[in-house]
């Protein structure tokens, strides 16, 4: 790990010198004629966007806003509207009224997204895409690994305590220094029900040295139930899983919180397949699932993430696979959250339908 001390330190000069151009105007940074809320984080893994881009989304259409959701999308085509990777499909699943578009020039997917009817943006992921102007930046902090590092990992925090170690890429999971937080307007500390008070006083702690001032929210991933891969109208309570034994396969940025989640719903875990992130599973694999399963004598359970892309080998899999279906939970910091999303400007969009209206009623 030593030996990555010097490329971290140039990773770290690269993104100074990378922000410091755009803070100073060298850099343009692009505005839409709609507001514009990033959600993201300053390390590289899961955190638990999406269930929280979910909640945002609801949170805006309840306010009669229309949002769309911009994201460079994971192995998707350049402008394509269709959702492409596994978490765009997870939120087309659970929102599917909303709509989405993937590009690598964010800034795009936000005009596509415009063109079609949206009023809001939510930027996904983009808290390090400086190039399109955003009126809110919503940062997550995981309580369980808060600056990238699993709490196994040599010198950072245990359940007990300790100090966390925040090093940059490719030393660490960093993808910028932790005083890039003070950029954000709220920071939303995730899984606070997976670790202990003291560890979540001492992520507040660090937070309030590098961000002052900036609002924290707490929230959990709260599970709501089973859902059978083979059988969507099949649901089934989590009570399901207390004192059965169970096979996990996941591939996510934090697999251990997905395990906890498993573990604190009463499950006895038997094996858990881990890949990684976005891994594409083949038909092998999900046979080699099936018969390890058939062995062990095991259901198999799998994230919602990851339920898009194994429904496809149903067939292949334990008749007993379901995914575990959760939501995103506020704790606390819900008033700070509806205060921002109440003070958003209107889109030029929105002021045109007002102006319609008030014409036709004139």
């Amino acid at each position: 790990m030593e030996l990555l001390r010097a490329p971290a330190w140039l990773f770290a000069r690269a993104v100074a010198f990378r922000n410091a151009l755009y803070q100073r105007g060298f850099l343009p940074i692009e505005r839409i004629e709609a507001p514009v809320i990033s959600v993201g984080n300053v390390s590289a893994g899961g955190t638990g966007k999406s269930p929280f881009v979910a909640l945002l989304c609801r949170e805006l259409m309840a306010r009669g806003r229309r949002p769309g959701v911009a994201s460079r999308g994971y192995k998707a085509r350049s402008g394509s509207a269709i959702p492409a990777g596994d978490e765009a499909q997870q939120l087309a699943q659970i929102l599917p009224g909303v709509a989405q578009a993937q590009h690598p020039e964010r800034a795009q997917a936000a005009r596509d997204l415009l063109a079609r009817g949206s009023d809001v943006i939510v930027l996904d992921d983009g808290f390090q895409h400086r190039r399109l102007f955003r009126d809110l930046d919503f940062v997550l902090v995981d309580a369980t690994r808060p600056w990238g590092l699993p709490a196994c990992a040599a010198n950072t925090a245990t359940a007990n305590g300790g100090d966390f170690v925040g090093a940059l890429l490719p030393r660490g999971l960093l993808r910028e220094p932790l005083d890039a937080l003070a950029r954000a307007q709220l920071i939303i500390m995730t899984r606070c029900d997976q670790v202990a008070a003291n560890v979540l006083e001492q992520i507040v702690q660090v937070i309030g040295r590098h961000a002052h001032g900036i609002p924290i929210a707490r929230a959990r991933h709260r599970p709501l139930g089973l859902t059978s891969l083979s059988d969507s109208q099949r649901k089934l309570s989590v009570e399901w899983l207390l004192g059965r034994q169970v096979a996990l396969v996941s591939a996510i940025g934090n697999p251990e919180a997905f395990q906890a989640t498993i573990e604190q719903l009463g499950a006895k875990v038997a094996f858990h397949r881990q890949f990684s992130d976005h891994h594409v599973f083949s038909v092998s694999e999900a046979q080699s699932l099936a018969a390890a399963c058939r062995e062990r004598g095991t259901a198999l359970v799998c994230t919602h993430k990851d339920a898009v892309k194994l429904h496809a080998h149903a067939p292949d899999l334990p008749a007993e696979s379901f995914a575990l279906e959760i939501e995103f939970e506020l704790l606390a910091g819900r008033e700070q959250l509806a205060a921002y999303l109440d003070g958003l400007a209107p889109s030029r969009a929105m002021r045109e339908r007002a102006a319609l209206h008030a014409g036709l009623s004139g």
